[in-house]
């Protein structure tokens, strides 16, 4: 498994995780909704990234790669709605969005994460939700996360390797069954170590 901590240090990473994650929180809440205001909040989070280094800023700028094929969708749909503006806005508030997640992912350990959680979901255990379990759960996906997408983009060099035609659905179910033979494995791991 993978960690999306960088191994950049920055000031950034001397920052309690929660301090971190309610700022993260404070801002996902403030209702930024046209490009006059959203446009200022994307300067500042290229600051952000940009006052960390420029090996940190290059990295945090290959984590957004991802976000090409949704940005692309919704450039054809507000293409043929006409609303231009509004996605435009909507495009940079997912890319804000985004960054500052990764932002606050690259620069926290997962264990301070999962601590984080833990006290957060420390009330749900009063309805029958061990803070652990959610905890443990939302780490692994985070740390599956970038398995899943090197596995599918081995699985797409594979096809071009043997096809001239562009990858398909048919890699689907190797990538499913890759993921549960992991998720197989990292729980016979967590029962070898006591289970949760």
């Amino acid at each position: 498994m993978l960690t999306l901590t960088s191994p950049v240090e920055t000031p950034l990473h001397r920052l309690p995780a929660g301090a971190k994650l309610t700022a993260l929180a404070a801002v996902a809440l403030v209702p930024l909704d046209s490009l006059p205001l959203l446009a200022p909040a994307a300067l500042a989070t290229a600051l952000l990234y940009g006052a960390q280094g420029r090996a940190f800023a290059r990295h945090g700028l290959a984590l957004l790669r991802p976000l090409w094929p949704f940005l692309l969708i919704l450039a054809l749909w507000h293409g043929w709605t006409g609303e231009f503006a509004r996605g435009g806005a909507v495009a940079l508030k997912l890319l804000i969005a985004v960054a500052l997640a990764n932002l606050v992912t690259m620069t926290t350990r997962l264990d301070d994460m999962i601590a984080v959680l833990e006290r957060v979901a420390r009330p749900l255990q009063r309805v029958g939700l061990a803070p652990q379990v959610l905890a443990i759960s939302i780490a692994l996906v985070i740390r599956f996360t970038p398995v899943l997408l090197a596995r599918a983009e081995r699985l797409a060099e594979a096809w071009r390797a043997r096809s001239p035609r562009r990858p398909s659905w048919r890699i689907v179910a190797p990538l499913a069954l890759g993921a549960l033979d992991d998720a197989e494995q990292v729980a016979e791991a967590l029962r070898a170590r006591g289970g949760l």
